[in-house]
């Protein structure tokens, strides 16, 4: 986007920072932890992180918050990095949570020594009994006064893999009044004897995500530690914790994360689709994840334009999914290849046209492109495939498709004449005739008629079939997550339609997996990267040419 626009407020912030001398440059990262796969929420975050490093002349990294080994996978890893890089994006430097156990480990004990930290024998339901509520102080463990001498021993001791699973936490001792419950003693470490995914057994102890957050984007000596309003009120245990440790300042600063509607942003939810098998898999179509709108055809540059639209606020809002096809509609009309491709077939048979006699026509792959983007050969002969909705046998005033003494121009091809049709033993149309008019030729139009309707069309001898699905939105409700009962009792039934048998031009044989078309007057699709083998071709739909949605939604 080349408007201008005013600063946002991270924006000041770092423009702020720079001018007083409080840091030389910016050094942002990006923290995700990797239990599932990115979704466009994340889009916004990593667009945000890289996007003010790169206008501040800064630098991003990209650290994998590994502290649950329970959750955790490399398949994570894996899909987290390419859709990165998919999205336009690469790291200055590549660390893990994990890589830093050992000195968070340190940081621990240096607690301990300084009497900020005690090993507790009480069960997590009974710390959370015994922590109070806002307006009431919480109550003392019995653990709490521990020795340093006998702390360090015990807390070895859980190192050492002494102790099972649940039966001991390493805490912060801060204020059991505190109206922050954050800081009332949060638990810094617990147990869990788990195989981790890059450390193995090394550890049975592992960090929480608030012990291990600031100091690992201290160690790094990020400047803005970028996160989502959700954690503001960890902020005061994010500063103490750096406060009492004496380490690098890493300062934190909250933004309101992305809500889309008719969707569910929550990765425990997206997981629960992924499980319960009512998605195929993290990368469905109708899924919000980068890897699902990739395959669906979003680009990167639609989503980081999306991204760019929606702004960076403090408050928590949802914003209409409308949007983001807007975006992708945007993008993909000057860059979609056009191809002509026939959902519901029926023959049309151009009655004056020799048999067996067959011709080349041309058809503009972009008229938005220079030079409409080159050109491609559209076989065109004696009998056509034409979408059965666009004939009808009586039609209305203002029908410019076909229909008994309707005249229409064939895209890139001729003007034609419906002079009558067929119908099978159960009523039901199955060709149509015409004659058309060879004078017509488009390019060559000698003719002087004025067709007012323009239809697509496949040649039946050349015609190849593939499998076309139609997607829509995963749910029925704005914000399913609001709603009463369980939030997947609302999905939309209708979010997927597959049409068999749909006929295709030949040059779509050669379409490659992230190349978008626009199917005229169809919408905008793209080849199914998973579905799609030699003899089977699969596309996806996009997105529809207009936002059809809003007006059902409103009738």
């Amino acid at each position: 986007m080349s408007e201008e626009r005013s600063l946002n407020f991270l924006e000041e912030i770092v423009e702020a920072d720079l001018a007083a001398g409080k840091h030389v440059e910016i050094h942002t990262r990006f923290p995700p932890e990797p239990n599932g796969y990115l979704h466009i929420g994340h889009a916004k975050s990593i667009c945000l992180n890289f996007g003010l490093a790169d206008k501040y002349g800064g630098k991003t990294n990209l650290r994998f918050d590994d502290t649950n080994p329970v959750t955790e996978d490399t398949e994570y890893v894996d899909s987290i990095k390419a859709d990165l890089r998919w999205l336009g994006f690469d790291w200055e430097e590549e660390h893990y949570a994990s890589d830093y156990f050992d000195q968070l480990y340190a940081f621990a004990v240096a607690l301990i020594n300084k009497g900020l930290a005690y090993v507790d024998d009480l069960s997590a339901e009974e710390i959370a009994t015994m922590k109070g509520t806002p307006t009431e102080a919480g109550k003392e463990s019995p653990f709490r006064n521990r020795s340093v001498e006998e702390n360090l021993s015990l807390f070895t001791a859980m190192k050492n893999g002494a102790f099972n699973d649940g039966e001991k936490v390493l805490r912060a001792k801060i204020d059991l009044a505190s109206p922050n419950m954050h800081m009332r003693d949060p638990i810094m470490y617990r147990i869990k004897k788990t195989n981790h995914h890059r450390t193995g057994d090394t550890w049975c102890i592992y960090p929480m995500y608030d012990f291990a957050h600031g100091q690992s984007d201290s160690i790094e000596n990020i400047s803005h530690s970028i996160c989502t309003l959700e954690f503001e009120v960890h902020k005061p245990l994010y500063n103490w914790y750096i406060a009492q440790l004496g380490i690098f300042p890493s300062n934190q600063f909250e933004f309101a994360r992305l809500n889309l509607t008719y969707t569910v942003m929550s990765k425990r939810k997206l997981l629960q689709l992924v499980q319960e098998k009512l998605v195929d898999g993290w990368d469905d179509p109708r899924m919000p994840t980068i890897s699902g709108l990739r395959r669906r055809g979003y680009t990167p540059l639609s989503l980081r334009n999306f991204c760019e639209r929606i702004g960076v606020q403090r408050r928590e809002n949802i914003i209409d999914v409308g949007l983001l096809e807007f975006c992708v509609r945007e993008d993909l009309n000057k860059t979609a290849l056009r191809r002509m491709v026939v959902l519901d077939p029926i023959k049309l048979i151009i009655t004056n046209y020799p048999e067996g006699q067959s011709e080349i026509l041309k058809g503009e792959n972009n008229p938005e492109l220079e030079d409409n983007g080159g050109y491609r050969e559209l076989p065109f002969g004696r009998e056509l495939w034409i979408e059965a909705e666009d004939f009808m046998e009586e039609a209305p005033k203002k029908w410019f498709r076909l229909a008994p003494g309707n005249k229409v121009r064939l895209k890139s091809a001729y003007i034609v004449n419906c002079t009558g049709f067929e119908k099978d033993a159960s009523g039901k149309v199955t060709a149509v005739h015409c004659e058309y008019i060879p004078e017509s030729k488009s390019g060559q139009d000698t003719s002087g008629i004025n067709a007012k309707g323009t239809m697509h069309w496949i040649s039946a001898e050349k015609a190849e079939s593939a499998e076309v699905r139609l997607y829509d939105r995963l749910f029925q409700v704005e914000d399913p997550s609001s709603e009463e009962g369980d939030f997947k009792s609302y999905m939309n039934p209708n979010s997927l339609e597959i049409i068999h048998g749909a006929k295709i031009e030949p040059s779509l044989l050669e379409a490659q997996p992230g190349e978008q078309f626009q199917f005229i007057r169809k919408g905008y699709f793209t080849l199914d990267n998973k579905l799609s083998a030699v003899g089977k071709l699969v596309f996806n739909r996009t997105v529809t040419l207009k936002d059809a949605w809003s007006k059902e939604s409103k009738k």
